[in-house]
């Protein structure tokens, strides 16, 4: 997803205000571009604000992100629609997506455009943060009543196995299998964890997920960021509002959230959890499960991690 070369190149131009015709025919309302700044840097990609003065004199800043290859472009394909979804159900928690698409000078370079943000440097408020997420997580508007998602979405540089399923258990099992063969690919083989799955897929998965879909329980879909750490959430600088951005998004149980949440190191704290319950009845049932759940959900986030970073031994350990 990054040719690192390339990057420099179309980085060097942007900057220049020598930006791609791909990009200038979707900016809304174009009258000029006044300046172009990098952003942040990824293994897979590079950001950019872009400045502009409209037809009309206003000015307004977009975000754009710029990345390579195949995987770069279905990346920014499933940010795009993944973005898209939770737009469509919480437009007030997160970016407005533009457009998305491959470059004009450099076909194999890709983008996604959307609108820009300046953050302030705080972690967002917990209630304000959750009675929105609770609230994109009620949605459960997914196609045919399924999991999975439309498109592939990307963890990272890491894709996801989003094909639709009828049951979370089969889901979520088919999922986790799928970064394993990825870790597998990209680290080599592990005799300690292979010797791990049997167990895991064939007694803990369906001890802690089989309930949740068993006498008369169902889990309804819920579309979920994917990815919500603390570094792709942000408190919007002029209003004081929460804010999601980077999904690698699908319809799951929407506990799959939190997850991401156990791991000390990503900052949603207790604080977290309690004030999205108190926008919710309670967990799923069975509610003396919930802990377990969210140590097994807890585990493939981990297990992102090793697969994302496979030179380094800690995230494995985890």
């Amino acid at each position: 997803m990054g040719d690192l070369s390339l990057l420099s190149e179309i980085s060097d131009a942007f900057t220049r205000r020598e930006v791609d015709p791909s990009v200038t025919a979707v900016l809304p309302d174009l009258g000029a571009i006044l300046r172009v700044q990098r952003g942040n840097t990824s293994a897979w990609a590079q950001a950019f604000r872009i400045d502009v003065l409209g037809v009309n004199g206003g000015q307004e800043s977009y975000f754009i992100k710029i990345s390579i290859g195949f995987h770069g472009l279905q990346a920014l394909k499933g940010e795009y629609e993944a973005t898209s979804a939770i737009y469509a159900i919480t437009p007030d928690f997160c970016p407005k997506p533009i457009a998305w698409g491959s470059l004009h000078d450099h076909s194999d370079a890709h983008f996604y455009l959307c609108k820009f943000y300046e953050f302030s440097e705080d972690l967002p408020e917990p209630n304000d943060f959750c009675e929105k997420l609770a609230r994109l997580h009620s949605s459960h508007s997914s196609p045919e009543g399924k999991f999975g998602f439309h498109c592939t979405t990307y963890n990272g540089d890491l894709p996801q196995d989003n094909t639709w399923c009828d049951s979370w258990e089969a889901f979520f099992a088919n999922g986790l299998r799928h970064i394993l063969k990825v870790r597998e690919e990209r680290a080599g083989p592990s005799p300690e964890l292979e010797a791990l799955c049997p167990a895991l897929f064939e007694k803990v998965i369906p001890r802690l997920l089989r309930p949740l879909e068993s006498n008369g329980r169902q889990v309804q879909p819920s579309l979920v960021h994917g990815d919500l750490w603390y570094g792709n959430a942000a408190v919007i600088e002029e209003t004081g509002a929460s804010i999601i951005f980077d999904p690698s998004s699908f319809w799951a149980h929407y506990e799959y959230e939190f997850g991401n949440w156990r791991p000390a190191r990503n900052r949603f704290t207790s604080p977290y959890f309690e004030a999205y319950k108190s926008h919710i009845a309670d967990w799923s049932d069975p509610v003396t499960d919930f802990d377990d759940r969210n140590a097994l959900y807890a585990l493939r986030f981990n297990l992102h991690a090793a697969t994302l970073f496979p030179d380094n031994n800690a995230y494995l350990q985890m």
